[in-house]
């Protein structure tokens, strides 16, 4: 978790607790807030500690308990201001994965030129349905969040129109085991490859493969998508970070560019493709 996210977090927690304190009708204790709504007394410290993000229904019921509800739109605005950042898994896909699907497809309606890395699966803009099915199974089942499997699907295949805009350009990096990785059956596999190879050439679609066999300036680590050298999205396993200070940014982008020194393209990325293929037929 980022320092600066954790500050806001701590700083969220003084507010609320300050709250508690000024309540209009007298200083709450914290069992006598959390009886109010049925909490354990210790969700109390924990908010007013930062070691827990409150939820909007949390700072509603506070305010509502402190007898301050016009507070509620304050702490709302809090919460939205470091969460637009750091966006926690378990927040995004409570209600199931095609409001994450579509978010990314409004955030690619407003970009032109997108720089990518991913060194462990195909990406979604370039995935077929059955793989992307298997993808979303697996996730719903890691993060125990609802199975929206077909409408995720359905979304993450309305991405791939851009594609197709002129307007767009696409310069996209994977690691060699992004092709080999069994995220799904072979035959699905065997038809995502087939897919990815099918790309290249599209006047659209700058595909480089790493090799494993290439050598590399840093190590091949954490996927991530630049939109426009102005903002970069990273993906880990408990949340996403949108992440918009040039600086951080600016890392991000020579990150990219390090990483496609390593990279091959054309008939050479075709041939790293073709042999991911033919593995498949000796398993």
């Amino acid at each position: 978790m980022s320092t600066d996210y954790q500050q806001a977090r701590e700083a969220l927690g003084a507010r609320l607790r300050e709250l508690r304190h000024s309540a209009p009708a007298g200083r709450l204790t914290g069992s006598q807030l959390a009886e109010r709504h049925g909490w354990n007394k210790s969700k109390v410290s924990r908010l007013e500690n930062g070691r827990q993000t409150p939820t909007p229904e949390d700072l509603r019921c506070w305010a509502d308990a402190t007898g301050q509800p016009d507070a509620y739109d304050e702490l709302l605005a809090r919460l939205r201001g470091f969460e637009s950042h750091i966006r926690s898994w378990r927040r995004q896909l409570a209600a199931g994965h095609k409001a994450v699907q579509d978010t990314h497809l409004s955030a690619h309606a407003d970009a032109t030129v997108f720089r990518g890395w991913e060194p462990a699966m195909i990406y979604g803009i370039l995935q077929t349905a059955d793989y992307a099915r298997h993808i979303f199974t697996w996730y719903a089942e890691l993060q125990r969040t609802p199975r929206d499997t077909e409408e995720a699907v359905r979304s993450r295949m309305r991405r791939q129109d851009a594609l197709w805009d002129s307007q767009k350009r696409f310069h996209l990096l994977l690691w060699e085991p992004a092709l080999h990785a069994l995220v799904c059956p072979p035959a699905v596999l065997a038809a995502q490859l087939d897919r990815l190879a099918g790309t290249i050439g599209l006047d659209t679609v700058e595909l480089g493969i790493v090799p494993l066999t290439a050598s590399v300036k840093i190590p091949p680590a954490t996927g991530f998508w630049l939109y426009d050298d102005r903002q970069v999205i990273v993906e880990n396993w408990h949340a996403e970070l949108w992440i918009d200070d040039q600086a951080s940014v600016d890392t991000y982008l020579r990150t990219w560019r390090m990483l496609r020194e390593s990279a091959v393209y054309g008939a050479d990325a075709q041939n790293v493709i073709h042999r991911a293929r033919r593995a498949l037929n000796t398993r």
